[in-house]
């Protein structure tokens, strides 16, 4: 795969290639029972849940196809100035590039401006890539999940002070 990515906030023609990327990664990790964000309504509607305020969803585009995204939005049951790491998926052509800690990176930086202090993220046994880089960046595993986001099927959970985040790593 070539450096040229795109990393741009999503737009409406970006909806289903989401919808697809999530419906294709979710199941390659076990992820496509109850309990998971396969399910979410969002996800058939990703431009319209991330429009609103503190909300962000950017894509990561290649040869002008969708490859990935990652979103924040405040963390469902949580406190205000907590948000939460959303969806973030790539499809597997666009893994092993920095891609995924460029974004993350990225995600962070905006979740630091909209005003949280604090970003949570919820994964799974099995997607130990993603794990890698979570502790990579700053996140700390946790003992039991946060807030209210009913992915009951997630066995992983995480959060990171964004006070923490040190930009001067980014490989952006």
């Amino acid at each position: 795969m070539s450096t040229e990515l795109a990393l741009r906030p999503i737009e409406a023609r970006d909806d289903a290639a989401v919808a697809a990327v999530i419906r294709a990664v979710m199941p390659e990790f076990g992820a496509d029972g109850p309990g998971f964000a396969i399910h979410d309504p969002e996800v058939d509607a990703m431009t319209a849940a991330y429009s609103r305020p503190r909300h962000v969803y950017f894509v990561v585009e290649h040869g002008g196809q969708v490859v990935g995204g990652a979103g924040i939005a405040p963390l469902d049951g949580g406190a205000p100035d907590v948000c939460e790491l959303r969806k973030m998926y790539f499809l597997p052509k666009a893994r092993g590039h920095g891609t995924g800690e460029r974004l993350l990176r990225h995600c962070l930086e905006f979740a630091r401006s909209a005003g949280f202090r604090q970003c949570y993220l919820e994964t799974l046994a099995g997607m130990d890539q993603a794990q890698k880089l979570y502790r990579k960046v700053g996140f700390e595993p946790l003992c039991a999940p946060m807030g209210r986001t009913g992915h009951f099927g997630c066995d992983r959970w995480y959060a990171m002070n964004l006070a923490n985040l040190n930009l001067s790593d980014s490989t952006a």
